[in-house]
């Protein structure tokens, strides 16, 4: 077991060696890198706030019934009695003083409703169905309309599916984003490590005379190519973290002209966390592919 600490504490200190002697190239490689990963992390981070955002609405689809302000008592209690039937999970009635009062409070419009001379909001029944297909939703939201007292039915939650499906079709392009990305990430890697190879052809020839294994020789190439992509991690964990710092005031205002306090999130410990270690990741196996083909077109001396 101390050997082969040894052995890896050894490769890993002459992996460092070779990155400290070319820093320029080390530099430039990482920002390639972190560039490349930034792109689907930042397009990850960004559904997962859309997706927070959704959250925020209600997990029900919702059918708003605004009353007819001229309906008699009769139609009144002819729509209370059909929302009582089986396919109505839940109603509840909204007072239009109710409605007026969450609006000034919603949209910080005190000032204007105080100057009205009326409250022009109507009452309105806040319905949730049993099925919530879209079909079942749809067909019940024309019958509703159409009960007398009844001046307009609206499907509340029909721009939110909408965003939810929006968002699952942006989370399958992050997917294929980062699958391309990851095949880039380890011909980066591979590359740079190819290079390394190359420039060592003469000291890897003279290690197999003296006895030296392929595995031997390729362990500090492979720590070298994970050590690339961890500091391209670092290298897009900055990019995202310049880009959250930069967008969060512009959101934040955004948010507030529609009266909500909605703001940025900031990565977690799991998304830095894969950030960092995916790279790592696909540096060791870009640099195990590049290393193998390399060390076979080294032949030793004859």
């Amino acid at each position: 077991m101390r050997t082969w600490l040894r052995h890896q504490l050894g490769a890993l200190q002459s992996a460092l060696t070779r990155l400290a002697a070319q820093p320029v190239a080390a530099l430039l490689t990482a920002l390639a890198m972190g560039v490349a990963i930034s792109l689907p992390a930042g397009l990850y981070l960004a559904l997962d706030n859309l997706g927070r955002l959704a959250g925020s609405l209600p997990a029900q689809p919702e059918i708003s019934l605004f009353l007819d302000p001229a309906a008699p008592p009769g139609a009144r209690q002819a729509i209370e009695a059909r929302l009582k039937r089986p396919d109505i999970a839940h109603a509840r009635l909204v007072g239009r003083d109710e409605a007026l009062a969450a609006l000034a409070a919603a949209q910080d419009l005190g000032d204007v409703v105080a100057g009205l001379p009326e409250n022009p909001l109507p009452d309105a029944w806040i319905v949730q169905p049993q099925d919530t297909s879209r079909a079942a939703l749809a067909r019940l939201a024309r019958a509703l309309g159409k009960l007398p007292g009844v001046s307009e039915a609206r499907l509340d939650s029909a721009w939110a599916e909408r965003l939810a499906a929006l968002i699952a079709i942006g989370h399958t392009v992050v997917w294929l984003l980062a699958a391309l990305f990851a095949v880039a990430l380890a011909a980066i890697a591979g590359n740079a490590i190819r290079a390394q190879v190359l420039a060592r052809r003469d000291e890897i020839q003279v290690s197999r005379l003296i006895g030296a294994t392929d595995r031997h020789i390729r362990r500090p190439f492979l720590y070298l190519g994970a050590i690339q992509g961890l500091l391209g991690g670092l290298a897009a964990a900055g990019v995202l973290s310049i880009a959250g710092w930069v967008l969060q005031e512009p959101v934040a205002r955004l948010a507030g002209l529609y009266g909500s306090t909605f703001h940025l999130a900031p990565p977690g410990l799991p998304e830095l966390a894969v950030v960092l270690g995916l790279p790592a990741v696909f540096g060791w196996l870009g640099a195990w592919t590049s290393v193998a083909r390399s060390l076979r077109q080294v032949e030793p001396p004859r």
